[in-house]
Formats: structure tokens, C-alpha cells, sequence
């Protein structure tokens, strides 16, 4: 298993943050899915205020990019992410179309 990191912020107010919460319990079953048939095993979205993070828990073979492909091609993840792009903003110094960013481990405690 593979751990990956992962930030990305959400538009500070706070009725779209309630929103945006709302529909992470109640996850559509067809992003389930496909975030399953892709490799991941566990993903966590924790916030605070209007900043997310998730954590990510994935199979050897997982890759961002084959997931990005699989993606493109299903349209009810497309309906899904143009949906959760209505609460969500980029980060700084993302690429145009960007949201979720990798982030980088400086510390580990072992």
C-alpha cells in the first residue's frame, strides 16, 4: 500500500462549506465505485475552515494518471466533479483546471 496526500480549498463561505460536507455523506455510489475499481483502498477528506486534505491509501498499481484517464471517461464521475467544483476553489499557484494538489512529506515520526 501506497499513502499519497492531498490538499485543495473550498470557497469561504460558509452555507457552501455546510453544502459541501452534506454531499460527502451521501457519497454517490457510482463515485464509490469508481474510486475503488481504480486501486484506492481508503480515502479520508478531513477540513478546517475552508481548507481540505485528503488522505489516500492505495494499491501498488494505482497511478493518478490511469485514474485521470478512467475518469474522463465515465460521466457520472464528470457530473460529480463539476458538481464539487462549485464549492471548490484552487490552491495557490495551481494549474489552470488543478484541484486537488499533491503534497509533499517533510516529517515522519517512526
Amino acid at each position: 500500500m501506497k499513502k499519497y496526500c492531498l490538499a485543495l480549498d473550498l470557497k469561504d463561505e460558509p452555507n457552501l462549506i455546510e453544502e459541501y460536507k452534506a454531499f460527502h455523506q451521501n457519497v454517490w455510489p457510482e463515485i464509490i465505485e469508481s474510486i475503488k475499481e481504480s486501486g484506492i483502498r481508503n480515502l479520508e477528506i478531513y477540513t478546517i475552515q475552508d481548507r481540505l486534505f485528503m488522505i489516500i491509501e492505495a494499491e501498488a498499481h494505482f497511478s493518478f494518471e490511469e485514474k485521470a484517464k478512467l475518469d474522463a471517461t465515465n460521466p457520472k464521475v464528470q457530473d460529480w466533479e463539476e458538481l464539487m467544483w462549485r464549492f471548490q476553489k484552487a490552491l495557490p499557484g495551481a494549474q489552470p483546471g488543478e484541484k486537488w494538489l499533491l503534497m509533499d512529506k517533510i516529517f515522519e515520526l517512526r
